[in-house]
Parts: structure tokens; C-alpha cells; sequence
């Protein structure tokens, strides 16, 4: 069964381009070492209110709610980037992450540090249900 790796990350809006270039980077050598899928997720800032997630009967007011941005801890400053990894199972994600993490590529030494990585939120996950196909 495939495993998740989830992440939520708080990010400098000033920062989206130099985010996206280190997405793109990483996502390619993620998949070198297994990963079958990687999808990163910038905040749509304007999108829906969580109102539109509950039916008429169950809708609390707006302030009983959580956001994204307070989850991820993100300041005024900053947006939210929710990311996966999708792996074949837990053992090809161990795998895989233990080449990762020593992987040369993914240590970004020669550049500004895109966010902060001690605020990073992230847990593996074993999916219970999956409609997609």
C-alpha cells in the first residue's frame, strides 16, 4: 500500500519564486529515489471560507474554525505551501528519504534559505481510503 509523506510549510510570499525553483529541483530527485508522485501546493489566498465545506446544519461561525496559515504558524508576512510525497509503500519511503537526505543535490548550501525549515510540519501517513481511479 503507498505511503504519504505530508508537509506544511509557512513561506515569505516575497519568496514563491525561489520556492517554486527548489520544488522543482527536489521533486525531480525525490522521484530519482522512488517517489511516484510529488505535488506541492501554494495557499490560493482568496479561495473558498471553510463555510463552504459544511452543510447548512452542521455551519458554525467563521471564528470556530482553524485556518491553514494557523496551523502552519505563518506570519503576516507569509503564506502556506502544503506538499506530499507519494511512495510505492513505508519501505520504499525509508529507502528512499535515507538517499535523499545524504544526496549532495538536496543540501541548497549555495543559496539564500528559502524558509524556514525548524517550522516545518511534517508526518507519514498510511492511507485508508483512495478513489482515484
Amino acid at each position: 500500500m503507498t505511503y504519504i509523506d505530508c508537509f506544511l510549510t509557512p513561506v515569505q510570499r516575497a519568496n514563491k519564486a525561489n520556492y517554486e525553483k527548489l520544488a522543482h529541483i527536489s521533486s525531480g530527485v525525490v522521484r530519482e529515489y522512488g517517489a511516484l508522485r510529488v505535488v506541492e501546493c501554494w495557499l490560493d489566498e482568496t479561495g473558498t471560507d471553510i463555510s463552504t465545506y459544511h452543510s447548512e446544519s452542521a455551519r458554525e461561525s467563521l471564528d470556530n474554525y482553524g485556518t491553514m496559515t494557523a496551523a502552519a504558524g505563518a506570519t503576516k508576512e507569509e503564506t502556506v505551501v502544503m506538499s506530499w510525497i507519494e511512495w510505492p509503500d513505508k519501505r520504499s519511503r525509508d529507502e528512499g528519504m535515507k538517499k535523499l537526505i545524504a544526496d549532495p543535490r538536496m543540501q541548497f548550501d549555495n543559496m539564500e534559505p528559502v524558509f524556514d525549515g525548524s517550522r516545518l510540519i511534517a508526518a507519514g501517513f498510511r492511507p485508508m481510503l483512495d478513489h482515484s481511479g
